[in-house]
């Protein structure tokens, strides 16, 4: 039992001395987030959800209501918990603001909520993508610039894969850390 190390024991144990936990927490909602998509795909087809939505994505691709589903709880997991500023999804054609009833935090979560979908009737594999950074302006939190850093600009970075098991994997720039 002493190498049990739960993905929440991990990021909590290698957060810094000052962190206020915030980005702890962003975390955890991710990781939670990837559970809530992997029951689903694991029941899709016994609930319906699999198949074409009848709408499309910002790339012109046909979403899937897989896809939807992924997002929203991307979407419904983060957007108020006072630790984001904005929020960018490949799902929709704006940035993702956050309500005005809640707070907002200084971290940018961009993501693509389930790349791959159109491969889940051949169970080819699919995941969940996402990149943190922080807020570009702390005083105009909420902007679309926040979301277009570049790459060296990332916080963390990281991936989902859904299958049989489920991977997740992410990094802060300090090795590469994965969770089943």
């Amino acid at each position: 039992m002493d190498n049990i190390v739960t993905i929440e024991r991990f990021i909590l144990n290698n957060q810094p001395e000052t962190a206020v936990g915030d980005f702890t927490n962003l975390l955890y909602d991710i990781a939670l987030a990837a559970k809530a998509i992997s029951a689903k795909m694991l029941r899709a087809g016994l609930i319906e959800i699999l198949g074409q939505a009848g709408s499309t994505n910002v790339q012109g691709e046909e979403q899937q209501k897989l896809d939807l589903y992924a997002d929203e709880i991307m979407v419904k997991l983060c957007d108020h918990t006072g630790r984001l500023c904005v929020m960018a999804s490949e799902e929709h054609k704006d940035i993702i603001q956050i309500p005005e009833l809640y707070s907002k935090g200084r971290y940018v979560l961009v993501f693509d909520p389930l790349d791959g979908s159109s491969n889940i009737d051949v169970n080819v594999s699919t995941g969940t993508i996402f990149g943190i950074y922080r807020c570009v302006d702390w005083e105009k939190r909420g902007r679309l610039e926040d979301c277009l850093q570049p790459a060296g600009q990332l916080v963390s970075a990281g991936y989902v894969l859904f299958g049989a098991s489920t991977l997740l994997v992410y990094t802060t720039g300090n090795g590469v850390h994965g969770f089943t």
